[in-house]
């Protein structure tokens, strides 16, 4: 009996500590600086910088064109673009496709895209800590760190709210 409550003790000590150890890992997260690139833009391929948004908040959103959960998020950032654009806020498109600048901006121009949309080259999916799947989108506030990170398809309200809390 006492091998078992020594047993549980244990358990319990480790599952705590393994909790505490992941709200620091959160934590750290929150504060991680976004990474800097300069990646070029489907409409005109020039080079576009990070730092060129400096003091603002982003939504930075790797996708693909062919990819449904995507296309489905789009029209929620280009009402994002507009509502919050004025207030400081941007969304970047960076696009994970292999087919070329050219078939991403015939796309951007389909979808009447009113953000920039600019084509990932292979260091900047890594330096955000590594896309796995697409969509994967990042919330980047005023002073330049990342707070959130969605993996896959993030509804409308969840980014309203989120946006909210950081354009306080």
């Amino acid at each position: 009996m006492q091998i078992m409550k020594s047993l549980a003790a244990k358990v319990r000590f480790l599952a705590i500590t393994l909790a505490l150890f992941g709200l620091m890992a959160g934590a750290a997260q929150a504060a991680t600086k976004m990474p800097s690139f300069t990646l070029s833009s489907v409409k005109d391929g020039a080079a576009v910088k990070s730092s060129a948004y400096q003091g603002q908040a982003l939504l930075i959103n790797f996708f693909a064109t062919w990819c449904p959960p995507c296309r489905k998020e789009i029209p929620d950032f280009i009402k994002l673009q507009k509502e919050y654009g004025p207030k400081g806020f941007t969304v970047i498109g960076i696009s994970t496709d292999q087919g070329g600048a050219g078939l991403v901006d015939k796309f951007v121009q389909k979808m009447e895209i009113n953000y920039p949309v600019l084509m990932s080259d292979a260091e900047t999916p890594t330096a955000f800590g590594g896309i796995l799947g697409i969509p994967t989108s990042f919330l980047v506030n005023k002073e330049g760190n990342v707070v959130k990170r969605y993996d896959g398809y993030v509804d409308h309200q969840t980014l309203v709210n989120d946006l909210n809390a950081i354009l306080k």
